[in-house]
């Protein structure tokens, strides 16, 4: 997993009552292409969850009023912040599941796309099979059918 991008940066004011920081960094170089970055980490010690914008002057991201209204973050404030690519990313993957997402980039690049937990609901089940390669095989297979079709999740009993 990458290092965390650490930075200082000033709060400014969004659209929406959100208030927006601007990353100083590409996103696409630092974690990697993918058509949405969702990211974790702090904002002046504060735990954040978002997905990476693009704003007027580049990438960014949006704190929304409710996040904001219990936490000390004021626009115009410099903030110290904390920020790494969320969930299981492909080089976190194994080699079987990597290596399928790999043969079909649009199901690779809609993997990457999806917040973490449909990451994870994914790999879960894959992961369960472990100790039955045609029964993993058949399912990274269905997977990887499923993200090109857009599915965010398998259906139940799939």
């Amino acid at each position: 997993m990458a290092d965390p991008m650490r930075f200082t940066a000033a709060v400014t004011e969004g659209s929406r009552g959100r208030a927006v920081i601007a990353l100083p960094f590409d996103p696409d170089q630092v974690w990697g292409y993918k058509q949405r970055h969702h990211v974790s980490g702090t904002v002046d010690g504060c735990k954040v969850r978002a997905v990476v914008e693009q704003f007027g002057d580049g990438p960014g991201i949006a704190l929304s009023p409710s996040w904001r209204r219990d936490r000390p973050v004021k626009v115009g404030s410099e903030v110290k912040v904390v920020l790494s690519a969320e969930g299981p990313q492909r080089a976190d993957l194994d080699p079987d599941v990597a290596a399928a997402l790999e043969a079909e980039p649009e199901a690779g690049a809609f993997f990457d796309s999806l917040a973490q937990f449909y990451r994870k609901g994914y790999l879960t089940w894959i992961n369960a099979t472990k100790r039955r390669p045609e029964e993993r095989a058949r399912r990274i297979a269905e997977t990887v059918r499923l993200l090109k079709t857009g599915q965010k999740r398998r259906p139940q009993g799939a």
